[in-house]
């Protein structure tokens, strides 16, 4: 009966430490290739919802001022799309379908400006939160549109 024993446990045999470190090192590989592409699509993603944001609500601030006769004030901002001003007249909104403004892609509010000519800017600075920048990092702005 020993033998039969010793003969069975022969025949039943795991993973060798070797063997599952080559699955390691394969598995490895393909998540260090694969793993840029894919965090690469991630981030032209999030500058492509951006701009549609960013175009959304240019097309709110549009609407105000079609209702009001001019934009927001910068004291007020965005939020005069959800609210009206105090001693606003014809305010027609609330002018976006959400109850809150949007924040940017990367967990940022929207930076609003009126430039001075009588227009406005929208703006994110992007994932680095600074201005300038490449890929990911660069501002996206209503002028871009």
């Amino acid at each position: 009966m020993s033998d039969e024993f010793s003969e069975n446990h022969k025949s039943q045999h795991g993973y060798t430490l070797t063997e599952l470190l080559v699955v390691l090192v394969i598995l490895g590989l393909l998540i260090g290739l694969i793993a840029p592409r894919f965090l690469g699509q991630i981030g032209k993603a999030r500058t492509k919802t951006a701009l549609v944001q960013i175009s959304n609500l240019s097309t709110a601030l549009e609407y105000y001022q079609l209702d009001t006769g001019r934009f927001p004030a910068a004291s007020t901002g965005l939020s005069a799309l959800i609210t009206p001003p105090p001693n606003t007249e014809n305010w027609g909104g609330p002018y976006l379908k959400t109850k809150r403004i949007p924040n940017d892609p990367w967990g940022n509010p929207y930076l609003y400006q009126p430039d001075g000519t009588g227009g406005f800017v929208v703006r994110t600075l992007g994932a680095d939160k600074r201005d300038g920048g490449d890929g990911e990092d660069a501002d996206i702005s209503s002028a871009d549109l």
